[in-house]
């Protein structure tokens, strides 16, 4: 009976541990990497159950393994929520300056020499002047119906100047307009200018290759007096271009109209035919009376006239921008002034490899020994020059500002530019965050542009006229061309467009802080860039006319 008694227990037992809510249970417990299994074989002092490995008893108290009101665990529940609320302050603080180097502009997203700035959303005013309605002003250069000619005859003019024109095709645009203006104040008859050949331009362009010759002629005819070429009865011609006798130099920078009336008027009446050399800018702007100034806006927007050919080309590329996506769309002309020469001339330091700049440097002396003297000057100047606004920005400089403004890589822009500094590595960050960036050899074909390969300014030519019919013109650094083209839009109404002057002492300030959010960055670009749109602004003295020629130039609608 006892043994039977003892089968049943066991049969009992077993039946028992086979139920299916303990099997469920021990299942569960074996599968669980929190919680302990038994080791298969006795213990000692018969202790079977032996733990694998166990958890801390504050995180075993967390996840409801062990009664937290246990005074063990009630310590270390403790221990463990100090820590946590540690390491989330630790986090709290840090978070900050970890999402500002996230956002920075240098960091955006940066792989190897592409730059992947973040996406700003396009704003409404991208392509037009916001500001453009407050302003009424309209252009009044040219001569009114009702306005009499004080032209005198011929032959009391007081003689003949003769003036040349140097530097690139926007100096010469420049000289002529000064020309006019001085032969006009001294009532002497201008010779047709001539545009002289420099050692950086090497071309051999005349008035008559880029110019209509018959249109500036007569659009001036009731203002001053211009013959085509020096008189027949002036057999020596050559002294014009040699003889010291022949030529008046020496004229100071910005000179007023007096000092014309009193230190050449009385040579060109002596001798009747003089040369006027070098001639950029020799006359001022509050220096003389309004009247000549009001001449110049004439010459220059009015009177000088490209030729036909260069006109209709420059409008089949602007038409071929606008319409490069099979739609009508706006485009931005982008003057980009980053040739070695102005690199060079800029003394300001820029991101290179120790062989570019040390080539750079070499270059510096050569060209410019008295400025660059041994360059250990030099560092602390281009420092300051940077911060002053006073270096081109680079192309990947202008490609930053130009997406913190709202634009984006589906732009369409036309470049203006010499041959850029560092090539094509130099434009990859420009390119790659404005792919559809094109110049005029990418819009017309080898045979379109051989007519125009003559002659550097021809091709200078077309740049400016595209840049001036472009919806968005933007410039990176100083220069002729690029006042020229903001004066032209302004004069001729085209304010309503936009042209971009960017701030680039405050991009320097920008460029410095690799800590700046991308946010605070597309702020402050937009607050600063606000009033830098291209409208008529009011001058004060001695203000660059060929920029702003509102004052004497323009008036109210």
């Amino acid at each position: 009976m006892a043994e039977l008694r003892h089968a049943t227990a066991a049969a009992a037992a077993t039946r028992a541990s086979s139920s299916p809510s303990k099997r469920d249970a021990e299942a569960a417990s074996a599968s669980s990497p929190l919680v302990a299994s038994p080791r298969v074989g006795g213990g000692k002092d018969g202790v079977r159950p032996h733990q694998r490995w166990s958890l801390p008893s504050p995180v075993r108290s967390l996840l409801a393994l062990e009664d937290p009101r246990s005074p063990t665990a009630s310590t270390s529940y403790r221990i463990l929520l100090a820590a946590i609320a540690c390491f989330a302050l630790a986090g709290l603080f840090s978070a900050p300056s970890v999402w500002s180097r996230l956002n920075a502009p240098y960091l955006c997203r940066k792989e190897g020499i592409r730059l992947h700035c973040p996406r700003v959303s396009e704003r409404d005013s991208l392509w037009e002047n916001p500001h453009a309605a407050a302003t009424s002003w309209k252009p009044c250069a040219e001569r009114r119906s009702d306005e009499i000619s004080d032209l005198v005859p011929e032959n009391e003019t007081s003689g003949f100047i003769f003036i040349h024109a140097e530097g690139g095709l926007n100096q010469q645009r420049i000289a002529i307009c000064n020309a006019v203006a001085i032969a006009k104040i001294m009532n002497a008859t201008l010779i047709l200018p001539v545009l002289k050949q420099d050692q950086i331009w090497k071309d051999q362009t005349k008035f008559e290759d880029i110019f209509d010759v018959d249109h500036f002629i007569n659009y001036l005819k009731d203002d001053v007096r211009i013959v085509w070429d020096i008189p027949d009865w002036f057999t020596e011609k050559e002294e014009l271009f040699t003889s010291i006798k022949r030529t008046v130099k020496n004229i100071p920078k910005y000179a007023s109209a007096q000092f014309y009336i009193d230190n050449v008027l009385p040579r060109i009446k002596e001798k009747k035919i003089m040369s006027i050399k070098p001639f950029v800018d020799r006359l001022g702007y509050g220096n003389v009376p309004m009247e000549i100034n009001r001449l110049r806006c004439r010459v220059n927007y009015h009177a000088l006239k490209f030729l036909p050919d260069i006109e209709e080309m420059a409008d089949r590329l602007a038409t071929r921008m606008r319409n490069r996506t099979g739609n009508l769309n706006p485009y931005m002309a982008l003057h980009l002034r980053f040739e070695k020469g102005m690199v060079g001339l800029s003394f300001c330091d820029f991101a290179g490899t120790r062989e570019e700049k040390a080539m750079m440097a070499t270059y510096r002396q050569k060209q410019w020994p008295r400025r660059y003297k041994n360059g250990s000057h030099l560092w602390p100047l281009a420092l300051e020059k940077r911060k002053e606004g006073r270096c081109p920005l680079e192309p990947g400089e202008i490609g930053i500002i130009l997406r913190a403004m709202g634009y984006t890589k589906e732009t369409q822009i036309y470049v203006a530019s010499g041959q850029v500094y560092g090539g094509n590595t130099r434009m990859a960050p420009l390119r790659n965050m404005f792919p559809n960036l094109v110049s005029k050899e990418d819009l017309a074909s080898k045979e379109e542009m051989e007519p125009f390969k003559k002659h550097v300014t021809s091709l200078a030519a077309l740049d400016f006229l595209v840049c001036l019919k472009s919806d968005v013109f933007v410039m990176t650094h100083g220069g002729n061309f690029a006042k020229l083209i903001i004066g032209y839009r302004r004069y001729m109404g085209r304010h309503r467009l936009k042209s971009i002057k960017p701030d680039k002492g405050l991009m320097s300030k920008f460029f410095g802080d690799p800590y700046m959010p991308w946010a605070t960055f597309v702020e402050d670009v937009m607050i600063t860039h606000q009033t830098r749109t291209g409208l008529p602004e009011p001058t004060f003295p001695h203000y660059d006319l060929w920029e702003n020629p509102l004052t004497p130039c323009m008036c109210r609608a």
